[in-house]
């Protein structure tokens, strides 16, 4: 897949599901992922991954632009799907199924991760 696609189809794909946990996560959380967000705690901890979230889908974009930075970022890319998808498996195994939703990210996740690892092997193969 062509780099700069990959990484616009990321960030745009990651900024509303950023936006749905840290923007008012006491309303959209119960009603997606079925737990209350009940004290500053809960949100603060959710506003922060938001803000994680936000960082790297701006980072994706940049570098979709920036042809410079687009080895780096597939490694980002790469990095930050893997290692939810690596988690979420974990916590299938150690905790259960989770809801729809989450099924959809973990398969979301491990596709890009998937994307990512066969640009960065194409990209490798052509220097």
């Amino acid at each position: 897949m062509n780099a700069k696609l990959l990484l616009m189809l990321a960030a745009l794909g990651l900024v509303p599901i950023a936006l749905s946990y840290g923007i008012a996560p006491g309303s959209s959380l119960p009603y997606l992922l079925g737990f209350s967000v009940e004290t500053t705690n809960h949100t603060h901890v959710f506003r922060a991954i938001m803000g994680l979230y936000l960082a790297n889908a701006a980072f994706w974009l940049i570098a979709a632009v920036t042809p410079a930075l687009q080895h780096a970022a597939l490694w980002v890319l790469f990095l930050f799907m893997a290692g939810l998808a690596a988690g979420r498996i974990l916590s299938i195994l150690v905790d259960g199924m989770p809801n729809a939703v989450l099924m959809f990210y973990l398969l979301a996740e491990l596709a890009f991760a998937i994307l990512a690892a066969l640009t960065l092997s194409k990209i490798n193969t052509a220097e």
